[in-house]
């Protein structure tokens, strides 16, 4: 590794250390009932009167998860506060307001709210996003998106991306920290293969990564963004305040915002690191219910799927047999069969291992059970493991242990860029 990139990393450290450790911000908001209040890197910054970003002329990558501790919108903040010279917006898959469903965005447009521009960054990357930051005037591009901890999430590819992009057009990065909902435990499942790579997973990282999105630009920067960009980018983090790795989402007093429209709530995001393969197959995730990720299920499914996946004994979690009728997406307007997934010990649960049970199983009881015919299950699981060895009859155990080895190195990798314990 070049001296320069220690030296730009330690710098980078050293500065999100210093304004994580200042004296004097404003106090934060009393808990609400049941958690403490854990302060985002936004309100850490705002409350430091957005000294990071003096003189600059700032543009930030958001979505409706960009919120205050009091539910307003850190752009329309912003935009608000004269110490702060926020000139463009730049958004996300689903747009910087929410309002497309999975797989598209809003567009360039003018936001109604503030008059500021609002580029679309999905589906772009490299040299035509740095062209859109190039576009924009910004000198720092501020990103600020709530992360659920699965590599196939797209946002920490949106964030990946937007580093290489800044770092071609030659601009700051300054990312704003926020709590992974599913705690910042230890890492599991597969490791992508680079052979795998695409939008739902552009490096070598675990299935579950443990990680904060602050954590992840590090680890991005040092190890991915060069090869990419040609160079690191100019980044800055800043850290949370009263987060801990074994933190859930209800521990932290912070209001959720779906990420996502099927991201209803943080029990969601526990069982989606897992129960997403089930995208890369013909049953559906539960899309079009009011509980996605946790009904799966297909016509022809009944009570065999539950109890098969019940003597697994898998930790933490019971299956309830489940009919449900989705309203859009796979199987619409029909009523089909399957399971719902109830987690009764968050601590014990294993996401990536429960889904892999729920694939053996499902294959098992259900004659019909099938791959996607794009092989998408591989771009999920991060190589064609998963699907070859489900399909040779392996069973849970067998699979798991397959993806041990790659699991220790990437685990190894991570504690390096680990910042909260």
């Amino acid at each position: 590794m070049a001296l320069s990139r220690r030296t730009l990393l330690t710098v980078t450290g050293a500065m999100t250390g210093a304004l994580a450790g200042s004296p004097g911000t404003a106090s934060a908001a009393p808990p609400p009932s049941g958690g403490r209040r854990v302060r985002t890197g936004f309100d850490r910054l705002s409350a430091d009167g957005y000294a990071l970003l003096s003189g600059q002329k700032a543009g930030v990558v958001t979505n409706p998860t960009g919120i205050t501790q009091h539910v307003e919108h850190l752009v329309d903040v912003m935009h608000a506060d004269k110490s702060v010279r926020l000139t463009a917006v730049f958004g996300p898959e689903h747009g910087f307001r929410g309002t497309a469903q999975a797989g598209g965005s809003e567009g360039k447009s003018t936001d109604p709210a503030t008059g500021l521009p609002v580029y679309d960054t999905y589906q772009k990357s490299g040299r035509a996003l740095a062209d859109i930051f190039t576009e924009s005037g910004v000198d720092t591009v501020v990103f600020d998106i709530q992360d659920v901890g699965a590599r196939f999430y797209t946002y920490i590819w949106t964030l990946y991306d937007c580093m290489v992009a800044a770092a071609m057009a030659g601009k700051r990065f300054v990312v704003l920290d926020r709590p992974n909902p599913v705690t910042g435990r230890d890492a599991s499942g597969p490791v992508l293969d680079k052979k795998y790579a695409s939008f739902v997973g552009r490096e070598p990282i675990a299935q579950a990564h443990g990680m904060t999105v602050a954590e992840l630009a590090l680890l991005f920067n040092e190890r991915f963004v060069p090869a990419a960009a040609g160079k690191a980018v100019r980044l800055d983090t800043v850290l949370m305040k009263g987060w801990r790795r074994a933190d859930f989402f209800d521990a932290t007093g912070l209001p959720w915002v779906p990420p996502s429209p099927n991201m209803p709530t943080p029990d969601t995001a526990l069982v989606y690191s897992g129960t997403c393969l089930f995208e890369g197959t013909n049953l559906s995730e539960g899309r079009g219910t009011t509980r996605p990720f946790e009904l799966l299920g297909a016509e022809g499914i009944d009570r065999k799927w539950a109890e098969a996946v019940n003597a697994e004994r898998l930790p933490g979690v019971r299956f309830r047999e489940a009919y449900f009728a989705p309203t859009f997406s796979k199987f619409q307007g029909k009523t089909i069969g399957g399971v719902q997934l109830h987690v009764h010990d968050r601590a014990a649960f294993d996401p990536v291992r429960t889904g892999i049970a729920l694939l053996v199983t499902a294959k098992k009881v259900w004659k019909q059970f099938a791959w996607r015919p794009d092989n998408g299950i591989d771009r999920l699981a991060g190589s064609d493991k998963v699907r070859t060895m489900i399909d040779a009859g392996a069973g849970t155990d067998e699979v798991v242990g397959a993806w041990q080895a790659e699991l220790a190195k990437f685990r190894a990798l991570r504690a390096g860029y680990l910042r909260y314990h």
